[in-house]
């Protein structure tokens, strides 16, 4: 017997809200590839035709990947406790994003994915439960877990697997501010090497971009957190914030607050929440660049960045240039299961970005810095340099 799915109940208040009747009975399936509409099907796709692929399998693993739907599956993994701008919400309230990873995934790059959210905040047990679940899926998708267990989850998995792992809310953000961002220096006449960069948090999202940045080529990066910018006189920094330090503001002296990083700044990158004064937005340098990327509610409201800034992005679809993580982690995935890599680079990541910005091309406008997500070209450019990238950097299996 087929479950049917579940059906709006009229005594529920919600019954009526769009968006939760979007959600009723979850927003995935699973459907077979195969029919099986008879005897014969049957033997084949199950017993006793299967048993003669999982003995091939078992005396040659690498089988796997051509008869099996693994090397085409991610595992979307969270524990629930920094999902959206919501929170530490717990693994059950986290299923809808995981859900929604999961429809993106397919929609936009042909991968399928599982959701996953586990019922522990525990490092190791993290780690482990990851690793024991790893052979059945071609790729790790790490979500919403908060900072800083997510900088070693992230690290001690890489080092433990050999399929790729990526931690979206750090990677997926940091590839698209670079690729908005080098369009924005080209509308406004500077170089990654010249511009003056400030970084508003030293969470997951603004570790990597501070890191993407640098290996694109920025040399003067301030990063702040809620104490000021980051440097190693701080008595109070974690071992990453202290590494970050050492390679921003302890090679160009900047420190105080954010106000005192913003005077005279080139870029602000807002990946904190919060609210910056306009007062200290006014102290840009002209011409400025401002990604205001909280949501809801940007670091600096467009409005107010509009009279201080030339370009202007934010997180949010409801205003020009979203910073939006769906324009890279599909297509990440997608080039790296097309030449089944082993990992994801940093040059993987850096293709990605340059793959997204030369989609705007000749469009290139203060409105238009980097491409939408309904963009029909952005999956498949994105996959093809992430390709071309595995195989320069080696990890490319074929």
């Amino acid at each position: 017997m087929v479950a049917s799915a579940a059906v709006p109940d009229p005594e529920n208040p919600r019954t009526g809200d769009p968006v939760f009747d979007l959600h009723v009975g979850g927003k995935m399936e699973v459907r077979s590839t195969v029919t099986v509409a008879g005897r014969d099907d049957l033997s084949m796709a199950y017993t006793p035709g299967v048993a003669r692929v999982c003995q091939a399998i078992a005396d040659d693993p690498a089988l796997a990947d051509d008869y099996t739907w693994v090397p085409n599956v991610v595992a979307v993994v969270t524990d629930g406790t920094a999902v959206l701008g919501l929170g530490d919400i717990g693994p059950r309230a986290a299923m809808p994003v995981m859900e929604g990873k999961a429809v993106l995934f397919k929609q936009f790059a042909g991968v399928d994915a599982v959701p996953i959210c586990l019922d522990t905040t525990d490092t190791d047990e993290i780690v482990e439960t990851v690793a024991r679940l790893a052979p059945s899926f071609g790729g790790i998708n790490l979500e919403d877990i908060s900072a800083p267990r997510c900088f070693e989850i992230e690290q001690r998995l890489k080092e433990r697997l050999d399929i790729p792992v990526f931690h979206d809310d750090q990677h997926g953000t940091a590839v698209v501010v670079l690729a908005a961002l080098e369009n924005a220096l080209k509308l406004t006449g500077r170089r990654m090497e010249s511009a003056r960069v400030v970084i508003s948090g030293a969470g997951a999202a603004g570790v990597a971009v501070a890191r993407i940045l640098l290996a694109a080529g920025v040399r003067d990066l301030a990063v702040v957190d809620r104490q000021g910018v980051l440097n190693s006189a701080r008595d109070d920094l974690t071992p990453v914030k202290l590494s970050l330090a050492q390679d921003t503001a302890d090679t160009t002296g900047r420190e105080g607050r954010l106000v005192d990083a913003l005077a005279g700044a080139d870029v602000f990158v807002g990946v904190s929440g919060g609210s910056v004064p306009e007062e200290a937005v006014a102290m840009m340098a002209p011409d400025a660049i401002i990604f205001g990327l909280a949501n809801p509610n940007p670091e600096v409201h467009p409005d107010i960045a509009n009279r201080h800034a030339r370009v202007v992005a934010t997180g949010r679809s409801d205003y020009p240039n979203q910073i939006n993580n769906v324009l890279a982690f599909p297509g990440i995935f997608r080039g790296a299961f097309d030449v089944r890599a082993s990992a994801i680079t940093e040059g993987m990541k850096l293709a990605a970005a340059d793959a997204l910005a030369a989609l705007v091309g000749d469009e290139l406008s203060e409105d238009y810095v980097i491409p939408s997500p309904f963009d029909p070209r952005v999956g498949p450019a994105v996959a093809a340099a992430v390709a071309e990238a595995a195989r320069r950097d080696k990890v490319a299996r074929r």
